[in-house]
């Protein structure tokens, strides 16, 4: 007995030995990873798209970020697809956002993104369908830290508005680079035939994660009617913003310009909601089974 007991303190794992502090490496969400040595910067990138292995999945806390044009904060890996996107003339390919891309395609280009390298010649298709994957496999959707009954209560375009303004920086930062993105697309839609429904009905069930399915889906599409919603007074606030900034010597132009956003504000205020049921329907098709906007700017107007 007494054997057998020495036996096993000699197979006991001891603490280690011969410790040698070799650098202190510290990742910065900007510039990535700090006091890197040398030998391992060919196996390990200083900037890193993400302190983690993978930058699906994880939070953006551990990514590496970057400011788009209009001073959102996003992860560096968001900015470089959707520059690849745009070089690509996917806003002008038609059904991009809903024709999804090829299976191994993807698997190959998110291998790649890891090292925060975009491959040449990849289909836009693919591109399109890892930025709603992004989204989609983050570890908490953007929108999940609203009150869903507030959500859910909301029934007009201020009242969308007024519940996003409770989003946090990061969340907030994230949906107004979204509602950007697709208002972009949308500004193509002669072309692309993505309009600002379609692309709301694509991109909703990427933005919330809720494990009833039932809730899921009565969820999705309210997160739809929000990303129409704030799509289309992206696009209105664009076209005003274009319109006072292009000289204009006809001073009765400028005044129809602006009776005329006027009126399609009050037309739009008073257009009541499209048939749910049938928008039901076309998200549930969209929901996987598996479990802009300056929002700081209008919080300021409002105080």
């Amino acid at each position: 007995m007494a054997d057998q007991a020495n036996n096993q303190q000699a197979m006991d794992i001891g603490p280690p030995t011969n410790i040698c502090h070799v650098a202190h490496v510290t990742y910065d969400r900007f510039d990535g990873f700090l006091g890197l040595p040398s030998e391992f910067e060919p196996d390990v990138p200083k900037k890193a798209p993400s302190a983690s292995a993978t930058v699906f999945g994880v939070s953006t806390e551990s990514m590496q970020l970057s400011y788009d044009s209009r001073g959102n904060c996003v992860p560096i890996i968001l900015s470089l697809l959707q520059r690849r996107l745009y070089d690509q003339g996917g806003l002008k390919v038609e059904g991009i956002f809903r024709i999804t891309g090829d299976n191994s395609e993807e698997e190959f280009v998110r291998e790649e993104l890891n090292k925060g390298v975009v491959p040449e010649g990849i289909d836009v298709h693919c591109l399109s369908g890892l930025i709603k994957a992004w989204f989609r496999e983050l570890p908490r959707g953007i929108l999940d830290s609203l009150p869903s009954e507030q959500v859910m209560q909301c029934e007009s375009e201020e009242d969308f508005v007024k519940v996003v303004r409770l989003l946090p920086q990061a969340e907030a930062s994230l949906l107004n680079w979204a509602v950007n993105l697709m208002a972009d697309i949308v500004e193509f839609e002669d072309v692309n035939k993505m309009t600002t429904r379609n692309l709301a009905l694509v991109f909703a069930p990427n933005m919330s994660k809720m494990a009833d399915p039932l809730t899921a889906l009565m969820y999705a599409v309210q997160v739809m009617h929000l990303l129409k919603n704030l799509t289309e007074k992206t696009l209105r606030e664009r076209k005003v913003a274009s319109t006072q900034i292009v000289p204009c010597d006809d001073s009765e132009a400028e005044v129809g310009d602006v009776e005329e956003y006027n009126q399609q504000e009050k037309e739009h205020k008073g257009v009541d909601d499209v048939n749910k049921e049938e928008e039901t329907m076309k998200v549930e098709d969209e929901v996987k089974p598996s479990n802009g906007l300056d929002f700081d700017k209008e919080k300021k107007q409002k105080t």
